[in-house]
């Protein structure tokens, strides 16, 4: 009998029974599988929230243009005319206003697929019949996605390739500098899926030799508890005030590395004056830092010593620069490294993104698979990806962008497959104010999350437990043949069925699909696979065989890197792609901006929210990745439900604050600001500064009127976050910089109603024609 695989962005796992009895078994050589995957099979599962078959809203059949989007009926179709209403509108916005009038967002992480990859499926559509305005970066690391290539001439996924490798860094590094920390529950996590989670045990290897992890975080969860560790727990939005204080004692008492600085970084001078305060009249020092941080000036020294003795890792976390100024984190950690001069060294220098997710510094050799080709949209037009409310709400509004003036498109249609933006995106009352905004909203989905309520027009779309798929993930050991587990619910199709039925429509259906099937499509990207193996010098079985075995373990996997090994050995034979061929830490092209909040060298800006300039009984919001979910992925799922507090999610306060609140553990509380308030469940945790509170991201958002205004009753903590570029140079998003109010929640606790299918009417006496 062939032995049946699935795998996640969460896990990979072997599906063990049929029917009910179906389950889902981790991989036994997965060190510490994620808790994410136990609520996977009841999400998928839950008819209360499936979309069983086409739906169209009610006030969009009528011509209300969207003024009653964000809370309306559903009106069931058969495919046919669903297609054929959706071909209508697309034909129609197109005739009348171009393809630039069509906004193809789908940011999301559907599929570890790579064949049913939603947003691949989408583009390769509306790329066939003339493209749509694109987004550009990521919620993830947007700020890190625009300032790396300035200042190493490499970009995010280079740098993530490229970062030093674990068994390196537990051989040779005694201290990882751990800003943000390196947590095992964003560690759960990969881009294109994940076979086995090692970071957690890669950090206990090195502390059982020795190596000292500093967690320089306001939360003690953001790095495991090991030997030879210790925690800092700073102010939030202070570490850019932290690393320069660090630079500033290392250069009073001339322990950095002049010869490193003078031979591979450019711009030392100007921002040396900086630091020194020879340009502003400031020196950055520890006396300057100490109140930022809510850290002792000595103990900035003390840390400062301690980095001049030790052969040192400098690690941002992603989180980091999803804030306010978010690009100076990243450049200001690389200045550090630079400092130290410990940058191309084995286990040493500086790393982006370690415990962000699970690749980054695995020690294993990359291999670029083929995936399905979307082609070129003729479309050149792009918003930063987290601009998307400014752009609704502002069409023909300019805006800087990484040197650009730019102008925001009049977007008539939205066309959105495998996400959330009513997750994902911040202040989602203004977002829910920019959603009636289009004429018309497409979703894909297979569950009416608070997005897909939320549209006119939605399909009804496959889980990955639904259909048969491969994972092929260049950053993992392991091919893995995803079997269907159980069949579809309702009338659910595939995404690429779905747009093969619009292309039809369109006259393009033989272009779309290349007169393959899902099958046939798995056997050309296994063709192709079997092609790059052997480039690789090794070979891959037929796809029969591989079907039937379920997984590949790439052969001679191992491989160490070093980030900027090569520029460091010889920096004038392999210079970086920077305007200097060196780490710039002056940037001209940067300079030449003129932007105020991102001048041409890392400096230091007050962010627009936080405790340091707070009124009296306002905390910070850290609105951390959830544990029991990917994102809002499987939120109706077992285990994100056995999470919560009366169905709300959990926010964590401090004992002390929640005593001097008057609030106790287990009580429905209410954060709030001038944006917006959500309910949550309390718990509480003496090991985070007692100025913040910690609500997870990923409670599907139920936004809905009470006796305190329009509030998410579930828990969502984006309907307190700011809709904020975080600079000029890279627009990207600043979650992490909020500020929020915690009260008990007085009165009757609101009924969640995001769990349930939205409210349906029949057809009987609704207009057909539009």
């Amino acid at each position: 009998m062939a032995e049946r695989y699935t795998a996640a962005h969460w896990g990979a796992y072997r599906i063990e029974g049929w029917g009910d009895d179906l389950r889902l078994e981790p991989l036994a050589e997965d060190p510490a599988p994620s808790r994410i995957g136990r609520g996977w099979v009841s999400a998928a599962r839950d008819s209360r929230v499936r979309i069983q078959r086409p739906a169209v809203r009610k006030g969009w059949l009528d011509g209300d243009r969207g003024a009653a989007r964000n809370d309306d009926a559903f009106v069931e179709l058969p495919w046919d005319e669903a297609l054929d209403l959706a071909a209508k509108e697309l034909q129609r916005v197109r005739e009348d206003h171009g393809n630039g009038a069509i906004y193809g967002g789908s940011y999301g992480w559907s599929s570890a697929g790579r064949f049913h990859h939603a947003q691949s499926q989408m583009r390769r559509f509306m790329n066939q019949i003339g493209g749509y305005v694109a987004a550009r970066d990521t919620y993830s690391h947007a700020a890190g996605e625009v300032i790396l290539p300035h200042i190493t001439g490499m970009s995010n996924k280079d740098i993530e390739e490229g970062m030093t490798s674990w068994p390196l860094i537990a051989r040779h590094c005694t201290m990882f500098l751990a800003f943000g920390g390196v947590s095992g529950r964003t560690a759960q996590i990969a881009a294109g899926g994940t076979s086995s989670h090692e970071v957690d045990d890669w950090m206990a290897r090195a502390a059982a030799g020795g190596m000292q992890t500093v967690c320089i975080s306001p939360l003690r969860s953001d790095l495991a508890n090991l030997p030879n560790a210790r925690w800092l727990p700073v102010r939030p939005g202070s570490d850019v005030a932290l690393m320069l204080a660090l630079i500033h004692e290392l250069v009073s008492s001339d322990r950095h590395d002049r010869r490193f600085l003078d031979r591979f970084t450019s711009g030392w001078a100007q921002f040396r004056a900086y630091v020194m305060g020879e340009s502003d009249g400031q020196p950055k020092s520890a006396e300057w830092a100490a109140p930022f941080c809510d850290l002792s000036a000595d103990r900035i020294r003390g840390l400062a010593d301690e980095l001049s003795q030790n052969r040192v890792m400098v690690s941002v976390n992603w989180g980091l620069q999803r804030a306010d100024h978010g690009e100076q984190t990243v450049w200001a950690g690389l200045a550090l490294a630079a400092v130290l001069g410990q940058i191309g060294q084995p286990g040493t220098g500086f790393g982006f993104g370690y415990g962000s997710t699970t690749p980054p510094g695995r020690p294993k050799r990359f291999i670029s698979w083929p995936s399905v080709p979307q082609g070129r949209n003729p479309v050149t037009d792009f918003i930063p990806v987290a601009r998307i409310s400014d752009m609704l709400l502002n069409p023909g509004a300019t805006y800087n962008y990484n040197g650009e003036a730019r102008r925001y498109p009049d977007i008539r249609l939205v066309y959105w497959v495998g996400g959330n933006p009513f997750h994902h995106h911040q202040d989602l009352l203004r977002l829910e104010q920019a959603w009636q905004r289009p004429e018309t909203v497409i979703v894909h989905d297979h569950s009416w999350t608070s997005t897909a309520r939320r549209a006119d027009i939605v399909f009804p779309v496959t889980s990955p437990l639904e259909r048969d798929d491969i994972m092929i993930n260049r950053r993992d050991p392991s091919l893995i043949y995803m079997s269907q587990a159980f069949p579809p619910m309702g009338e659910a199709r595939d995404d690429h069925d779905i747009f093969a039925g619009l292309a039809g429509r369109f006259g393009v259906a033989e272009t779309f699909t290349e007169g393959r099937s899902e099958m046939g499509w798995l056997r050309w990207l296994w063709d192709g696979c079997q092609q790059v193996a052997q480039e690789e010098g090794f070979d891959l079985p037929d796809f029969d065989s591989f079907r039937q075995a379920g997984r590949f373990q790439v052969p001679n996997e191992d491989a160490s890197r070093i980030l900027f090994d090569r520029f460091v050995a010889d920096p004038d034979e392999n210079p970086l792609a920077t305007e200097s061929g060196r780490l710039t830490l002056f940037n001209q092209r940067i300079a030449e901006m003129s932007m105020p909040d991102c001048p041409g060298h890392p400096s230091w800006h007050e962010p627009v929210e936080w405790t340091f300039a707070a009124d009296e009984g306002q905390l910070h919001l850290l609105s951390q990745q959830p544990a029991t979910r990917l994102h809002s992925q499987l939120d109706n799922g077992s285990e994100a439900a056995a999470s919560k507090i009366a169905g709300r999610e959990v926010a964590r306060l401090h004992p002390s604050t929640a005593t001097a609140m008057g609030l106790h553990e287990g009580q429905i509380v209410l954060l709030h600001n001038a944006r917006g308030g959500c309910l949550a469940g309390l718990k509480l945790d003496d090991q985070m500064r007692a100025d913040c509170v910690v609500l997870p991201t990923g409670a599907w958002a139920d936004l809905q009127q009470t006796s305190k205004g329009r509030i998410c009753v579930h828990g969502n903590p984006n309907v307190l976050t700011i809709d904020k570029g975080t600079s000029a140079l890279s627009q990207g998003n600043i979650s992490h910089t909020t500020l929020v109010r915690v009260s008990p929640w007085e009165g009757p606790l609101p009924q969640v109603r995001v769990l349930d299918a939205p409210s349906f009417v029949a057809r009987t006496g609704i207009e057909e024609e539009r």
